[in-house]
């Protein structure tokens, strides 16, 4: 069993900063895929980003790249997200989620995860 608690969201001016974090208990934090997703109001939940166990592999959505990074502690048993230059369109709830899988490139779907947080808001504004 593995739970999830994020913390960092809040309210941003476009072209602002910020670093969600997931804190994960259980032993077995460094043996899972993590990732970021997120769901704006009326929307499906999307990918956001997802790091392999041992940080070496990420992936990142496309309207994200270049902008935001994912990052795991794997001692602290903390993954991270530090969003920067955020736009009004990354206003939504953000989960992190934590999964399986022989390969990071299968990663990018919300049913390959296990366990997932809370959430915590990212309110951006124009």
């Amino acid at each position: 069993q593995v739970q999830l608690v994020e913390s960092g969201g809040g309210l941003v001016q476009a072209g602002g900063s910020l670093r969600l974090s997931c804190a994960a208990s259980g032993r077995t934090f460094s043996s899972y895929y993590m990732g970021w997703f997120r769901q704006a109001p009326g929307k499906e939940r999307e990918f956001v980003a997802v790091i392999s166990w041992s940080g070496g592999s990420t992936r990142y959505a496309d309207s994200v790249k270049g902008r935001f990074t994912i990052s795991r502690d794997n001692v602290k048993n903390t993954v991270y997200l530090q969003m920067n230059s955020l736009k009004p369109e990354d206003t939504a709830v953000y989960y992190c989620a934590a999964g399986t899988s022989v390969t990071i490139a299968t990663m990018t779907g919300p049913r390959r995860y296990d366990y997932w947080g809370q959430g915590t808001q990212v309110t951006v504004s124009s």
